[in-house]
């Protein structure tokens, strides 16, 4: 068969590398191979752009081109075939083309390209076509390690690029986060892995101490070794070591050394510490005031965040000379929501206000019964519409956990629109007291915040949660939980108050619930006046008086009824009323307190739009106990309080009204 001179050309031009129908290995090329490797081919056409690439086809940014008697192709789309990454020297006009092999150099215009930093005679002249670099074949499979192989017009390029070994990652961590010279005991917590999976057998360190002697700054490194033999690359933490931490400092300060009876005592805590940590502050003996002469005693403990500890002691003396009796100081200093003693049996001698009450429509539902859940079902229903205050209050003696879930169901033929405003939450908690002082605090929290109301709609036959907040956090066994919230509809919707273990789906297991039993001493029921509003004109605090609540007379108990059974039901202890008492005229210095009169109390006020926690974190335990709500200034002001009763206490309590004593100097 004859051959063209073209073809005859092709094949010289290749030289030494290919003979028609035959090839040649660069011997370079196979030695700078190592095993194991990935064996590459890329298939090229003369005069074609397609580049067949391990059986996938590409496109030549040019084709392949022969130019003066050598072949060339576009160096950018020949080094991507070839995993070389491209970048351009527009200062020294070099095309570069890097791979974790070599670094191939080249530049138009010039016979030589740079090879791994030497100097490489090139089988032509690169240059540029259409804005492509055009390199001569020949020489980049040269400088690649490939060998070439002409059959026809196909040149079939083979290389081979060698795989690594993978190698393992030394990672670690050092603990703890804060170091201390000389003080911390240092632990490296192991994280490397291996890819392989094969396991380590060998680790070196370099900077490891199990204690740091001294403050500075230090670099850790490790490496690790796998069961093949490879290692792998250093990793590096950097550790800060300060200096050794000190004890704190314990130090207070008074605004004198003596003080009579009855005088307050600032006390001003000083104490310092090297980090500014101290995460405890303990004083003992530091009355607000002294009502005894001698030397007091007052120590100071003061912690850091590491545990260490000072302590320090300092006497106070106080004089015979006296400012104010115990009684006296209470009455004027004892902060708004805080304990003082009282004479309970005086109290029962203070004359008695005789207020009138106005009741006003407003209804409310009342689930207490059972107050103690001892199985799942629904605690309580009723069909309404309108604004409705619903109070839950319950303990958790099921065995174990369970939520509440206050549901409602569109019995009509069109959707109803509803919202909720505000609402109080207290609980789970073990104190159902505590339970009840919290909805009560938080419930006047969002009444005086006016929170924007969320509406909701609810379709024909829908029933939908209402009140998600309270069925987040389960009951456990022993919990109480208590809760307040107001809700409106604007057409009739069935409430549902239903309790389920928790996990379970409330809305799904409504219809297989049944009515749970009264337990026969607290209150279920629908309410209907349960707003309350008390104006006094007169002037109160002249001389010592008392407004009592819940004393069933004046403060007579809400009538409502049970709607699970149909029969007549009273609100005892009128929990969940709300009550609004304007006091248009309080005498000038008066102390406006709160006695309990049947028992522990505790709870929440609104005491001219502030909020006011009755006993703070106690409880007025008996009737030698009072709790300030307000006192009044130089002159007379009028006062407005809101409040309701609290779940969890007991009734009557009494509104005190006391003239202070006068302030001494």
């Amino acid at each position: 068969m004859k051959i063209s001179k073209w073809l005859l050309a092709l094949s010289f031009l290749l030289l030494p590398f290919t003979y028609a129908g035959s090839s040649i290995t660069s011997a370079e090329g196979l030695g700078a191979m190592e095993s194991p490797s990935v064996k590459e081919k890329l298939v090229l056409v003369m005069g074609g752009a397609k580049m067949i690439h391990n059986d996938v086809t590409y496109q030549s940014a040019q084709p392949v081109t022969s130019n003066d008697g050598r072949t060339y192709i576009p160096f950018s789309s020949i080094a991507a075939r070839y995993g070389y990454s491209i970048t351009y020297d527009a200062l020294k006009k070099e095309s570069i083309a890097k791979s974790a092999q070599h670094e191939l150099v080249f530049k138009a215009g010039s016979g030589f390209a740079i090879r791994d930093g030497v100097k490489t005679k090139l089988a032509g002249i690169p240059y540029i076509s259409k804005g492509y670099l055009m390199v001569p074949l020949r020489s980049w499979g040269e400088m690649a390690d490939s060998t070439i192989a002409v059959v026809g017009k196909q040149i079939t390029l083979k290389w081979s690029i060698a795989v690594m070994p993978q190698k393992p990652m030394a990672d670690f961590e050092v603990q703890p986060a804060e170091i201390y010279a000389g003080q911390t005991v240092v632990t490296y917590v192991d994280h490397a892995t291996n890819t392989t999976g094969l396991p380590f057998v060998e680790e070196r360190w370099d900077g490891r101490m199990d204690m740091f002697l001294m403050p500075g700054i230090y670099t850790v490194t490790r490496e690790v070794e796998d069961s093949n033999g490879v290692w792998s690359d250093p990793y590096s933490v950097t550790v800060t070591v300060k200096a050794p931490n000190q004890p704190p400092v314990a130090d207070f300060a008074t605004d004198k050394t003596h003080y009579r009876i009855g005088e307050t005592v600032h006390y001003k805590d000083i104490s310092t510490d090297d980090e500014n940590a101290i995460v405890r502050h303990t004083f003992t003996g530091n009355d607000n005031a002294f009502f005894e002469p001698g030397d007091k005693i007052v120590t100071l403990v003061v912690e850091d965040k590491h545990g260490l500890t000072s302590t320090i002691v300092k006497t106070i003396t106080v004089m015979n000379e006296v400012l104010y009796t115990r009684d006296e100081y209470d009455r004027l200093f004892t902060a708004a929501g805080d304990i003082y003693t009282i004479d309970g049996q005086a109290v029962r001698s203070f004359p008695a206000y005789k207020y009138k009450i106005i009741s006003e429509s407003a209804q409310m539902v009342r689930s207490n019964s059972p107050e103690t859940l001892v199985q799942e079902g629904i605690e309580y229903y009723a069909q309404m519409t309108g604004k409705v205050r619903f109070m839950f209050h319950n303990v958790n003696k099921i065995g174990y956990p369970v939520t509440i879930h206050l549901l409602a169901t569109n019995m009509g033929n069109s959707t109803v629109n509803y919202n909720k405003s505000t609402m109080g939450m207290g609980g789970p908690t073990p104190s159902p007291e505590l339970a009840g002082k919290l909805s009560t605090s938080r419930y006047l929290t969002s009444l005086v915040s006016d929170p924007a109301e969320e509406w909701s709609a609810i379709r024909p036959g829908e029933t939908k949660e209402i009140l998600p907040e309270i069925a987040k956090s389960p009951l456990k066994p022993g919990d109480s939980f208590s809760s307040y919230v107001d809700v409106y509809s604007d057409k009739e919707l069935l409430y549902n108050i239903v309790v389920v273990a928790a996990g379970k789906d409330a809305v799904t297991e409504l219809p297989n619930l049944q009515v749970m039993p009264r337990d026969g001493k607290h209150v279920r029921g629908t309410f209907y006046k349960a707003d309350r509003s008390i104006d006094i004109e007169d002037q109160l605090g002249i001389t010592q008086q008392l407004i009592q609540i819940g004393e069933k007379t004046v403060d007579t108990i809400l009538d409502g009824i049970d709607e699970t059974t149909g029969q007549l039901e009273y609100n005892l202890g009128n929990y969940g009323v709300l009550y609004r008492m304007h006091l248009s005229r309080v005498a000038p210095r008066t102390l406006i307190s709160l006695n309990a009169r049947g028992g522990l109390y505790t709870g929440a006020f609104l005491v001219n739009g502030q909020l006011v926690t009755v006993a703070n974190n106690q409880a007025l335990r008996s009737s030698d106990q009072a709790a300030v709500l307000y006192r009044t200034g130089d002159s007379e002001e009028s006062v407005d309080i809101v409040f309701t009763i609290a779940s969890g206490s007991n009734l009557p309590v009494a509104m005190t009204f006391t003239p202070l004593p006068p302030l001494r100097l």
